[in-house]
């Protein structure tokens, strides 16, 4: 492809507003966030018995009559309302055993606006039924089970004064609520060129803003949740994550270093040009412990119960060149919106058969591990 028939590489350009354009991809096709959601919900299962047991431990303490629960980052694929069952499943029987009505359930569905929530709400009548059924062999009474969507950033309110019992977020609070800035110098160059995160290669410069708006956003979230929450509530997170204190630490930056290398071929190749790579950074952070802690004792609204790290094996199967495209797939369905939006729809197919093969080497070499740390917090 000659050069002159490349887009212009200011097309793009405009900052990108991750309210409006980050989402999961939507439907239910081949590339989509619910066909290509399994290393989610392998995230979800490892800390499946601590997001249960904390949520009912919050309902012992208190025992309302309405349990409200909120899965904040919800998306729309089959996980979104797994954990809130496995929740009600678990309390609705604890009633039976004591004999005890069991809570109306609220369950509260956040996304950002742009999240496909008409596929969310199809699954909800059936979702609803599965419950009865199980209540009806488990014999603790058909549970009173309302569903809603509350679309927007959880960065800011998004729930009335101590309405909420329990909160859970998973894969969702290692995005940021915008690129951070001080990634471009006094005159609008960008100074982590070639990359898209943080990198052995980017100036400090880019950790250091990295890192700054995570703090910033962090301490927003638990000073909304600290509103929000009912004294005696709990928070379970998980969140991508970190070992050490190297900001370049390859269990968070090789996926993304793959990437940026995906995008050099499709420049070597003149579909885009090296401006539109320079200048792409993406909203993630990916935290260590000690940050975390830092934070939480900082904004002073809740204690510290439960920090971890928990790390899994992205070549699940063994087979590198299945293990590489799957893998490949589940960072489309997340990635596929931010990419479209500053490269433009037309490079991703040709991007994504340069990272699948990427990861496919990747793996053939070594074991891709990812590193996740799960918190949980309780409201003072």
């Amino acid at each position: 492809m000659a050069s002159s028939l490349l887009p212009s590489p200011t097309k793009h350009l405009r900052p990108m507003q991750v309210e409006t354009i980050l989402h999961m991809k939507e439907g239910l096709g081949d590339t989509s966030y619910a066909q290509n959601s399994s290393l989610q919900r392998n995230s979800i299962e490892t800390l499946k018995n601590i997001i249960i047991n904390s949520a009912v431990d919050v309902y012992i303490s208190q025992s309302p009559e309405q349990f409200t629960l909120a899965d904040l980052g919800c998306s729309s694929g089959p996980n979104t309302v797994t954990v809130a069952g496995e929740i009600i499943k678990k309390i609705g029987g604890l009633c039976h055993k004591f004999s005890i009505p069991a809570p109306d359930f609220s369950v509260m569905l956040n996304d950002l606006p742009t999240n496909d929530f008409n596929t969310v709400f199809v699954n909800v009548p059936q979702f609803v039924e599965s419950l009865k059924d199980y209540a009806d062999t488990d014999e603790w009474g058909h549970p009173s089970v309302f569903v809603a969507g509350v679309p927007g950033s959880f960065y800011g309110r998004l729930f009335p004064s101590r309405s909420v019992h329990f909160i859970c977020s998973c894969s969702s609070l290692h995005w940021l609520s915008k690129v951070p800035i001080g990634l471009f110098n006094e005159i609008g160059k960008p100074i982590n060129k070639g990359k898209m995160y943080i990198s052995h290669t980017s100036p400090p410069e880019v950790a250091k803003a990295y890192y700054k708006q995570f703090q910033g956003d962090f301490n927003k979230f638990l000073k909304a949740r600290s509103m929000e929450i009912a004294c005696g509530g709990k928070m379970v997170l998980a969140m991508l994550g970190r070992r050490t204190t190297d900001h370049s630490d390859p269990s968070t930056s090789l996926l993304w270093e793959l990437l940026a290398q995906s995008l050099e071929l499709l420049v070597s190749h003149e579909m885009i040009h090296q401006e539109k790579l320079d200048s792409y950074n993406v909203p993630f952070y990916a935290p260590n412990i000690i940050e975390i802690e830092e934070e939480v004792r900082k904004e002073g609204s809740f204690t510290l119960d439960y920090i971890d790290i928990f790390e899994t094996n992205l070549n699940a199967s063994g087979d590198a060149r299945k293990d590489g495209r799957v893998l490949s797939m589940a960072i489309r369905a997340i990635q596929e919106s931010m990419l479209s939006h500053h490269f433009g729809g037309e490079i991703i197919d040709a991007l994504f058969n340069n990272y699948s093969e990427l990861l496919i080497q990747s793996m053939e070499r070594e074991a891709i591990r990812s590193v996740q740390i799960g918190v949980v917090l309780s409201k003072l």
